[in-house]
């Protein structure tokens, strides 16, 4: 049996697909996310099966999964804990919240206020709880996905840039194909086998290590690195028509996740080193959430996208020869 990386990665893969179809792009970016040790944020509109792909996943890789529907009666405590206090002995307990698992499902995360989101991503960035005088970790592997709604905005509180960049991807869901649509709903009247666990908590921590040993040439973090300034200068980088569009650029995390998520990916196709293709096949999800547009962006219908495409455009590519080590 073939226990690379690749392999057991591709089991995975397989399981998942027993009963999800289709949101192959997304799949990828969930594995590539939990290798790299990076949180995920997915828009798309409702009924697109991301609570169940992240629910079948934690099923493939035997990880603890839990869901939480973010409304705006959320309070801090009620995701990561609090201390009660039991009458009848007189002493205060701690009962820990639902981020105590290694998938986390944060449904509508734009539904609850600033204080929640905050703790949310104080815990996806220190991957630790304070609640009281004590200290918890969280497990190992965490992941978190969350979701938004791009299509209503009454009663939502909007992530702010600062904690958006926290999140490694931002992933946008659409709908299914017609033929994938017929699968969909063929399984949903006709269940199939049940996904079994290829993999165990312990396991995907060495994808993690492993991930680390995947060799990045100076020349592909030079890359990524230019990657991300073309979005803060569009004009030093032959994009002067985008200049007046773009407010703020992709922040330095850009050029570290690029990196990062680019070692997961070519240990997922089963190589030891980065190539810039595998920067550039994860640019749109890890930059478009760290641009800040113009208003005369929004005018002209100029997004992020458009950007970052014209980015990889104009970016000088890295030679193959210099990046295989």
């Amino acid at each position: 049996m073939d226990t690379t990386p690749q392999a057991t990665l591709e089991q995975v893969l397989y399981e998942v697909k027993k009963t999800i179809v289709g949101q192959d792009e997304l799949l990828e970016r969930l594995l590539v996310a939990l290798i790299a040790k990076g949180h995920i944020l997915v828009e798309g509109v409702p009924g697109l099966a991301k609570t169940l792909t992240v629910n079948t996943l934690a099923k493939a890789i035997g990880g603890q999964f839990q869901r939480v529907q973010f409304t705006p009666d959320l309070v801090p405590a009620d995701l990561v804990g609090s201390r009660i206090y039991h009458q009848g002995t007189g002493e205060f307990q701690t009962s820990l919240g639902p981020v105590f698992a290694n998938l986390l499902l944060a449904d509508e995360i734009n539904r609850a206020p600033a204080k929640v989101q905050s703790a949310l991503l104080e815990v996806m960035q220190e991957r630790q709880v304070t609640i009281g005088r004590e200290t918890h970790r969280v497990p190992s592997p965490f992941l978190v996905m969350a979701t938004q709604n791009p299509i209503e905005n009454e009663g939502t509180y909007p992530l702010p840039e600062a904690q958006v960049d926290r999140f490694m991807m931002k992933v946008v869901v659409d709908y299914p194909s017609p033929t994938e649509e017929f699968v969909i709903v063929e399984r949903a009247v006709t269940p199939g086998a049940a996904p079994l666990q290829v993999l165990d908590p312990d396991g995907l921590v060495a994808l993690q290590e492993a991930a680390q040993g995947i060799y990045a040439d100076p020349a592909i973090l030079e890359y990524a690195v230019r990657l991300t300034a073309a979005t803060r200068e569009p004009a030093r980088h032959g994009m002067g028509d985008l200049d007046r569009y773009v407010t703020f650029g992709a922040s330095p995390r850009a050029s570290i996740n690029l990196v990062l998520a680019g070692r997961a990916l070519a240990l997922l196709r089963g190589r030891d080193y980065v190539l810039p293709e595998d920067l550039q096949h994860l640019a749109l999800d890890i930059l478009r959430h760290r641009i800040v547009l113009s208003y005369e962006a929004l005018a002209d219908g100029v997004t992020a996208d458009d950007l970052v495409r014209r980015a990889l455009a104009v970016v000088p590519v890295p030679e193959p020869a210099k990046v295989a080590g």
